[in-house]
């Protein structure tokens, strides 16, 4: 009989948000039409569970009464209904498993529960075999997950079996080449067979046979991903084709061949490489005294450079870290793990480097994902698929480690159907003193941080090396390991703390290629017990310990006697922490497991990366005759032609300007992607300066994003900016222009944001196809770098990191020529420029950037505008700016005028050639009619474009284009891809302001405090604690955060003592928002709801609430939580019932962040005493569950109470159901209710992300005054 408890969990109807999205799915993308109704349901298998603990588990870890059915072992459903089950293949972190179990261990600390997850669809409908197949293929990517079987197990307990020895290549060093051959193929390793032949000569000369985990390190520790091996093999022979553009090219190739000389001179050591070409203009750069700012250093995980950093007056000496990161192959074969990765990846390594990551860019390379799903190619997923479980995958990392994404963007090219792109580039920053950069030493220790090791990793580093081939899909799955987020924030936290930071000599990120390359590189002589590794299940052999990719850990080297500290700060922070390894002096790697010696490998064996390769290059010049830039609008659907044919195609088809001008608008690399960028946290940190989308109706797209230094006290001035640059229809054509023209471009969005272009420092990406042996392919990527090697060059300005990913081939398919820029500077919020239009009556102006005979910029003439430009900003005589690209000002112009609806008259003297050419380089100003001769007499190339009209259209000669259309025509082309509405009928609501009566005043404590304590938990994937801190201590409070830790049964214990002590001491209680324990099981708040209902700590919440007064503040994740516990919308910890209030998914069925508009509605509650009744409030949104949900006799109950505090308003101060005003479809528009008095209050917007120089492109007055309400109730 089965020791295993079965029970499902179905959203009730009104709540199927994922049931109707699928249906919807499924109609439409699959063209199934005969389907009927589509359910899913939450299968939970539980083993060592009590039937006590299983029942108080039922209603608030499984389930929730209001929104759910909960059925056990069995559920309804119909005799011909299609039933299938999905879990994730064996080994693969399952998130909502590993919730589930912390929340059952907090009802009952001393319990070891089991838990096992899948996700069961239910099938109405007349379908047949073939449609039930494709509608399951649909569902179940097999590279993580599996159709799960229907009967249920006897045991979840798995019985791993004893791993054998490692086994040692016996006969290695003098197997014949053909035996040779025949193993190096067997084994399907990502080095070369002229590496294998280099390891075997090793082994030869070291006088014994390897063992199979030696040659798994070697091939992990020298792959392209870890050792960049094709950037670094000698190009022997360069030639450049003859042509009109060779002079460039060739031009560019001599400077650096002088250059070469000059810096490498009596040196043996440097060849030309792929490599050495991308780091040519930062060594010249160097040595000519430039570059000033960049810190150098021992740890090379990311760019840093010093900045002095205004804070409160002050000026402190910060670094700044900044790192770009790809997921190519693991996103491709897995969208949503392997986006989460790259995400997680692209943080550990500033975050390796003590800097604390604040804000995040995303860019991605897709085809389209409009193609019907049968037209997708064998082997591969559809980029539908694709691109929607990407975003969602960097979205929820992103949005649960409490990351600011800044900036979005996808670029669409018919090329990244052989392998996408996806790119994660981080912003960091430390004070300076807390970064103690320092050289191992034999002695030293090394400990283990973070998460444990399985064997879903292997593979990572080699995997990402390989092109893709049909099967890879079905082969690849072992290499993709999910992310747990929630770990990586306790990594940021430990190393957020000045005394942890100031232990740590030097660390590394665990990424591709795990122990043997994370903590493979800390030193030259190393021993590492393997036995040490904590692991996720038993049954892992060495060479798994030895080389498994694991997310969310780091490995740092401290002093010996800094041992205990550092272990018992980790345990503080309820993160684990492992002695496993010793620095030694013979410079040696050196392994054991099971106590025998696994790896033993010269340090100088591992610095040669391999044997030494060798290439010739050839480099095709472009050709004139399909110049880019005189050819038509590169449509996405559209090859690139002259100008004439084109020009004779739209005559026969009749395309008038307008025509034009829409088609622009709705290319896929023009059109709004706002349903995407929504998905991602803006406003998290409360540093975010300009959100993604501004203007009153937050539609003009920023081109660069902005952040303020993130300093724990006080406000700060300084600013970092991030843009990038890169078009792949330029690249395509020449990836020498495209490379100019992406750094060129890059730049032109930082001066249009008002930075001073000389403090821009770069980082690139280079992705291009697998390159083989064809020396023409070679030409591409070195064509590519000489391109941004002159352009650093001709600009002063330096690459100073980078990534590099050389397998963008799927068969004969390849990626386009990719090198995208990423520019950073630094600047001052008095200072920052954003892109909407701002006021009728002003002008617009194009600053011209000029080109050569070869289609080339004027560097110089193109400094002197950008010195001209930031001078005249900083004098404030620029409204607004944009830097126009591919589509030109047509693009730039439409998008301008959307964030705040102004029309504007385009001058009748500009040709549709100077509305749709490429204006890579030139800037657009918005400028009011006074100030246009002063910038003429600035020397500036100006051209006037128009005037911005009060009218909302766009003019041009005949042309009228009502702006409503335009932006219809910019929004419409991924709305089915990336939705921005749900569908919804949009009701009117119609309900009043409460107004306190006599009877009812603003209860007021009894007891006075001057500076009272805010009790602050912190739960496993709460990410707002800081801002929730600083708003409370910038209001005059005393702010205290606690880590809840759940290590062991006895930190359970522990920390519900330090919970008590805590808010008995504590006048105020704060829920800071996050995803406790990642919003799982399947909804928010659970973790945070189940240890509160603890009953020493409910005892202490009603002590606080009922017998001193106190207050008590839930903010998104803690409203979520307070409405669990019952504190709202009745004032106590009590039981959820069938009817209670609760918060639910948003209606669209996915995370929505942007500002909305709350009013204030009710005057009872002593958290709204400062703020205006009635009063309107633009107010940051960021959440996934955030749709109150209640029955109309408790709608009806909370107004008259006067309960429902504030709601979501239009632009007028009407309730409203409208999504775009109201974007989770909140019953009656209701943000925030409180309890009866009104000292528990709890809403979804977050009030704390406030300060100065926050959203500038944002309207609205932005602070509530709740947290001063708060403080001065006890005054």
């Amino acid at each position: 009989m089965s020791s295993v408890r079965r029970i499902y969990v179905e959203k009730k109807l009104p709540y199927a948000v994922r049931a109707q999205e699928l249906m919807e799915e499924i109609k439409s993308y699959l063209a199934i039409d005969t389907l009927e109704q589509v359910r899913v349901l939450i299968r939970y298998d539980l083993e060592n569970i009590s039937e006590e603990t299983a029942t108080k588990a039922m209603g608030t870890v499984f389930s929730e009464p209001p929104v759910d059915f909960l059925y056990q072992e069995d559920f309804p459903h119909g005799e011909k209904d299609y039933v299938f089950s999905v879990e994730y293949l064996p080994g693969q972190f399952d998130q909502r498993a590993d919730s589930a179990v912390q929340c059952v261990k907090l009802l009952s600390s001393k319990e070891e529960p089991v838990i096992g997850c899948a996700t069961t669809y239910v099938l109405t409908g007349e379908l047949t075999e073939e449609e039930f197949k494709r509608i399951k293929t649909y569902c179940i990517n097999p590279v993580d997950s599996r159709e799960a079987k229907e009967n249920k197990p006897l045991t979840l307990e798995t019985s791993y079996a004893e791993p054998e020895d490692v086994r040692i290549l016996t006969g290695f060093t003098v197997m014949p080449e053909e035996e040779l051959k025949a193993l190096y193929d067997s084994l399907n390793l990502a080095m070369t067979y002229k590496d294998f032949l280099h390891v075997q000569r090793y082994f030869t000369e070291e006088g014994r046979e390897p063992s199979l985990t030696e040659i798994r390190v070697l091939d992990t520790y020298w792959s392209d991903h870890c050792r960049h091996t094709t950037f670094l093999t000698e190009l022997t022979d360069v030639r450049i084709e003859d042509g009109f553009f060779k002079k460039p090219i060739e031009d560019s190739f001599n400077r650096y061949m002088e250059d070469y000389k000059e810096l490498y001179k009596d040196r043996n050591d440097k060849y030309m490489s792929l490599m050495d070409v991308a780091l040519m203009a930062m060594k010249k750069l160097k040595s000519q005294g430039k570059l000033q700012e960049m810190e150098e250093s021992e740890e090379i995980n990311a760019c840093s450079i010093i900045v002095p950093v205004e804070i409160e007056g002050k000026t402190e000496e910060w670094l700044v870290f900044f790192k770009n990161e790809t997921h190519n192959h693991p996103t491709e074969i897995e969208p949503f793990g392997g986006a989460a990765t790259c995400l997680g990846g692209a943080i550990r390594d500033p975050l390796s480097g003590r800097g604390y990551v604040y804000q995040a860019m995303r860019v991605t390379g897709a085809a389209d994902p409009r193609v019907a799903i049968e037209d997708t190619l064998k082997g591969k997923l559809s980029q539908r698929k694709i691109v929607t479980g990407a975003a969602s995958g960097y979205s929820s990392y992103g949005n649960q480690i409490g990351l600011s994404t800044g900036l979005v963007d996808e670029i669409y090219h018919p090329g990244y159907v052989a392998k996408r792109m996806e790119i994660g580039a981080v912003m960091g920053a430390a004070p300076r003193k807390n970064v103690v950069r320092e050289s191992s030493e034999p002695g030293d220790k090394i400990i283990l941080l973070g998460g444990k090791t399985g064997r879903d990793g292997c593979g990572g580093a080699t995997g990402s090396s390989k092109a893709h081939t049909a099967s890879s899909i079905e082969t690849c799955g072992a290499e993709v390991q999910k992310g747990n987020a929630p770990t990586e924030r306790k990594l940021q936290r430990l190393f957020r703390r000045e005394e942890v930071s100031r232990l740590i000599k030097k660390c590394n990120d665990f990424g591709a290629g795990g122990v043997s390359v994370a903590i493979g590189e800390l030193a030259d002589g190393l021993f590492i017990d393997l036995d040490k590794v904590p692991k996720k299940y038993a049954g892992l052999d060495g060479t798994e310990l030895a080389i498994s990719e694991s997310q969310e850990r780091m490995a740092i080297v401290v002093d010996a006697k800094d041992v205990d500290a550092l272990l018992a700060f980790a345990r503080e922070e309820n993160l684990e922490a492992t002695l496993v390894a010793e620095v030694t002096k013979e410079p040696r790697l050196v392994m054991v497991w099971r106590g025998k010696e696994i790896v033993n490998i010269s340090r100088a064996f591992l610095n040669t990366n391999g044997a030494h390769q060798e290439t010739a290059v050839v480099v095709t010049p472009p050709e004139k005759e399909n110049n880019y830039f005189n050819s038509g609008i590169s449509f996405y659907t559209e090859e690139a032609k002259n100008k004439e044919q084109v020009a004779k195609e739209q005559r026969e088809r009749g395309l008038t300007v307008k025509d034009k001008w829409l088609k622009v608008l709705g290319d896929l690399n023009s059109c709004s992607k706002k349903g995407l960028v929504e998905m991602f946290d803006s406003s998290i940190g409360a540093s975010t300066v300009t959100m993604p989308y501004g203007g009153k109706f937050q539609m003009t797209p920023a081109q660069t994003m902005a952040a303020k230094i993130p300093s724990l006290k006080g406000e700060c001035d300084t600013v970092t900016l991030m843009s990038y640059g890169f078009d792949p229809y330029l690249s395509s054509w020449s990836p020498y222009h495209g490379a100019v023209y992406a750094i060129i471009s890059s730049v032109a969005k930082i001066v249009a944001s008002g930075g001073d272009y000389k403090s821009i420092y770069f980082t690139f990406q280079e992705y291009f196809k697998r390159l083989g042996e064809d020396s023409k392919n070679w030409g591409e990527p070195l064509a590519a770098l000489l391109g941004a090697y002159e352009a650093q060059i001709q600009l002063g300005l330096a690459s100073i990191g980078g990534k590099d990913s050389m397998s963008g081939t799927f068969q004969d398919i390849h990626v386009p020529p990719t090198l995208v820029s990423f520019a950073v500077a630094i600047s001052k919020i008095s200072q920052i420029i954003t892109g909407e239009l701002k006021e009728s009556g002003s002008l617009l102006v194009e600053v011209q950037a000029e080109k050569n005979e070869y289609d080339l910029p004027d560097y110089d003439k193109l400094k002197a505008n950008y010195e001209s430009l930031y001078e005249v900003m900083k004098e404030g005589m620029v409204l607004s700016a944009y830097a126009p690209g591919g589509f030109g000002i047509a693009e730039a112009v439409s998008k301008m005028a959307f964030g705040n609806r102004f029309g504007v008259a385009f001058e009748e003297n500009l040709t549709e050639d100077d509305l749709f050419a490429p204006a890579y380089g030139a800037v657009i100003l918005e400028v009011k009619a006074e100030h246009f001769e002063s910038l003429l007499k600035k020397g500036l190339p100006l051209r006037l474009v128009g005037e911005v009209t009060e009218e909302k259209v766009l003019i041009y000669k005949d042309m009228v284009i009502n702006l409503a259309e335009a932006q219809k025509s910019w929004e419409t082309a991924l709305e089915k891809v990336y939705p921005t509405s749900s569908g919804v009928k949009e009701e009117s609501i119609n309900t009043g302001i409460y107004h306190s009566s006599e009877e009812k005043k603003i209860y007021i404590s009894k007891e006075e405090n001057k500076k009272p304590k805010v009790f602050i938990p912190v739960f496993p994937g709460t990410n707002c604690e800081y801002d929730s801190a600083r708003a409370f201590e910038a209001a005059g409070a005393i702010a205290e955060t606690v880590v809840f830790n759940n290590l062991t049964p006895e930190n359970i214990d522990e920390s519900v003592e330090r919970f008590v002590k805590g808010i008995k001491e504590a006048q105020i209680l704060m829920f800071p928002g996050g995803f406790s324990a990642g919003d799982e099981p399947d909804g928010s708040g659970k973790f945070i709801a189940t240890a509160f209902r603890n009953d020493r700590i409910k005892e202490a919440v009603n002590n606080l609430l009922k017998q001193r007064d106190g207050l008590a503040l839930g903010i998104c994740n803690g409203f979520q939580a307070l409405i669990k516990l019952g504190l709202v919308p009745y004032g106590e910890i009590t039981p959820q019932k069938a009817d209670s209030p609760t918060l639910t998914t948003n209606h669209i069925g996915r995370h929505v962040s942007k500002y909305v508009y709350t009013k204030v509605v009710s005057n009872q509650s002593p958290w709204l005493r400062k703020a205006e009744l009635g009063g309107i409030y633009a107010i940051p949104t960021s959440h996934g569950e955030g749709r109150f949900v209640a029955g109309k006799e408790w709608i009806e109950r909370l107004f008259a109470a006067g309960q429902v505090a504030t709601q979501y308003v239009d632009f007028d101060g009407n309730p409203t159901m409208k999504e775009e005003f109201n974007p989770n479809g909140s019953y009656y528009a209701i943000e925030g209710i409180t309890s009866p008095d009104g000292r528990v209050f709890g809403k979804m917007t977050h009030s704390e992300r406030k300060g100065r120089g926050v959203a500038i492109n944002i309207t609205g007055n932005r602070d509530q005054y709740i947290f001063e309400s708060g403080v001065e109730y006890f005054r």
